[in-house]
């Protein structure tokens, strides 16, 4: 890790019902990142209860207020300023895995895995099993899938990306997951913030374990460059939304995200 950034996400609301929110906007440390300041402020200040879900990410439990409302979150993190890459990282055996990967083997609500292991396989070739393997694949979602951001707000499954040809970050991930997933490598879904990203918005993409540790692969933005800031980690989109609300919906009328290189502390 060599690189400081600050990160900064405002999300308002207008005036409307009294609704339960769980959120997901604080960054947690790491073995890929280490959180030296937080901001969480509101206006109104409500109660919030502090939690960490099953897969470990920090959420913030709260009632949003009927009044306008508006949360502004960031903070200070030193990070990798580029992805790690390992080519010839080699396939871990599942009997050797370490058993908190093992849920992100699985088939779950929008990474249909079980589906998808003849063409994993066919696009594979005679890739050296483990990273090599994800290389093969994120390169063929990459040229398979159009990236149109703003183009859904609703996630689909790995099938229906596959089927439609496009879609936004989220969707692309979910494919790249469950081809990954359809060999047994452990992949898993990561939200945050990525620098250089048009238009600049939280952001998705994935990493798979393969060579005793987990690697960042991101079939929007391949260029290794960039620095990254994790939210939450989970099995698909279902696991990680920066937000949940229950009851009357509340659209947000603004959010804003922002990330970008910090002076030294």
């Amino acid at each position: 890790m060599d690189t400081w950034v600050d990160t900064r996400c405002i999300l308002e609301f207008d005036t409307g019902p009294r609704v339960p929110l769980i959120l997901l906007l604080r960054p947690r440390s790491g073995s890929h990142q280490w959180v030296a300041r937080d901001l969480y402020a509101m206006d109104p200040v409500v109660p919030v209860e502090d939690y960490r879900d099953i897969y470990g990410n920090a959420c913030q439990r709260l009632v949003a207020p009927a009044t306008p409302f508006r949360i502004d979150a960031g903070a200070t993190v030193l990070t990798m300023g580029r992805a790690e890459c390992a080519p010839g990282a080699p396939f871990v055996l599942i009997q050797d895995l370490p058993t908190p990967v093992l849920p992100y083997l699985l088939p779950s609500r929008y990474c249909e895995a079980d589906l998808l292991g003849r063409l994993a396989l066919d696009l594979v070739g005679n890739a050296k099993p483990g990273y090599d393997q994800v290389m093969r694949l994120t390169d063929w979602v990459e040229e398979h899938v159009d990236y149109l951001p703003g183009t859904s707000n609703t996630p689909i499954t790995a099938l229906e990306v596959k089927a439609r040809g496009s879609g936004v970050c989220r969707d692309l991930t979910h494919l790249a997951i469950a081809l990954c997933r359809s060999i047994s490598i452990p992949a898993r879904i990561a939200v945050g913030y990525l620098e250089h990203l048009e238009p600049m918005d939280l952001h998705a993409w994935f990493e798979v374990y393969v060579g005793d540790r987990w690697y960042t692969f991101d079939p929007v933005q391949r260029t290794a460059d960039a620095a990254r800031v994790v939210l939450a980690y989970g099995r698909d989109a279902a696991d990680v939304p920066v937000f949940n609300q229950f009851g009357p919906q509340r659209i947000p009328t603004r959010l804003d995200v922002n990330i970008e290189r910090s002076h030294a502390l």
